[in-house]
């Protein structure tokens, strides 16, 4: 007899199959952060599950941020870190380090997609004049050189992506006048997808998912329509933190994007665990007329 061990690894093969047939060569946005790019194992496994998302045939594309390394950096050289209404004050000195340090981070993503068999190449919202931005404000107030993005222009990523490249972005702009700014990475994720009508935009963040009671963790929700993540956004149901997000991904579904992913990028390849089988084990939001995938009694 052939041993069950085998025969389960197969099955999930089969399983994946249909999701492999209907999302090739579709666009995906992957918005990497939170405590997956601190830790080093949790880093690899990321990266192996947008390295196999690309050579089954998929077209991944990175989007980074790096706030807990710039709070890193901007402490190391000395400054003193300036906060209004919650948000870094990133003066001309802060921007400079943000931005040696997102390149930095930027240049080791490369390195380990390469690592794997894969071409990558790091741009930042800069090149190609991916990401245009107006200056952001804080209820009135000037926050320093913090970026609103106003437009996309994609040629770079479509470019890159033709000549089977996976585009690795970090999420800095510039203004009309060409001056830098430092921009919200959810923010930079979906503005590109948007831009590109990605089939699938995923978030890979410290919780679970979206739940019916935030107090509750057995109420994790698995898929989530427009107009029901409105409805706890307007009841309160949602947490402060998740309201940003939330309402990033209904944006984004609103102009174009399929589907969103919100994952918990602390489990071991969840991005494969999500995209690849029947129940997933995030939060997916999709618009009214997007059929469901998962069957809500397995």
């Amino acid at each position: 007899m052939v041993n069950q061990m085998y025969l389960d690894k197969a099955n999930v093969l089969i399983e994946a199959l249909p999701y492999i047939q209907r999302f090739n060569r579709k666009i995906i946005v992957v918005k990497y952060g939170g405590s997956a790019m601190v830790d080093q194992e949790l880093k690899k496994n990321v990266i192996q599950d947008v390295v196999l998302l690309k050579l089954v045939g998929f077209k991944p594309i990175i989007v980074h941020g790096g706030g807990k390394e710039i709070s890193r950096w901007v402490g190391k050289v000395g400054m003193e870190p300036q906060f209004k209404n919650g948000l870094r004050v990133t003066d001309a000195d802060t921007m400079e380090v943000a931005e040696m340090v997102l390149n930095k981070v930027n240049k080791e993503l490369v390195s380990l997609v390469q690592s794997l068999g894969v071409k990558a190449v790091g741009i930042s919202g800069k090149d190609g004049g991916l990401l245009n931005v107006t200056k952001k404000y804080s209820n009135g107030e000037d926050i320093g050189f913090v970026g609103d993005i106003r437009k996309v222009t994609p040629k770079v990523l479509y470019d890159l992506l033709d000549r089977d490249f996976l585009p690795i972005v970090c999420p800095v702009g510039m203004d009309d006048d060409f001056h830098t700014y430092n921009i919200n990475a959810d923010d930079a994720a979906c503005a590109i997808a948007e831009a590109m009508n990605a089939e699938k935009l995923a978030f890979l963040t410290d919780i679970e998912g979206v739940y019916k009671d935030p107090k509750d963790p057995s109420s994790l929700i698995s898929e989530l329509r427009v107009s029901q993540a409105r409805k706890l956004i307007a009841d309160g149901n949602v947490g402060g933190g998740m309201i940003p997000k939330l309402q990033g991904c209904i944006d984004a579904i609103e102009n174009g994007v399929s589907r969103v992913h919100i994952l918990d990028g602390r489990i071991p390849h969840c991005l494969l665990l999500e995209i690849f089988t029947n129940k997933g084990i995030g939060t997916a939001i999709l618009n009214e007329s997007e059929e469901k995938y998962y069957n809500e009694n397995e």
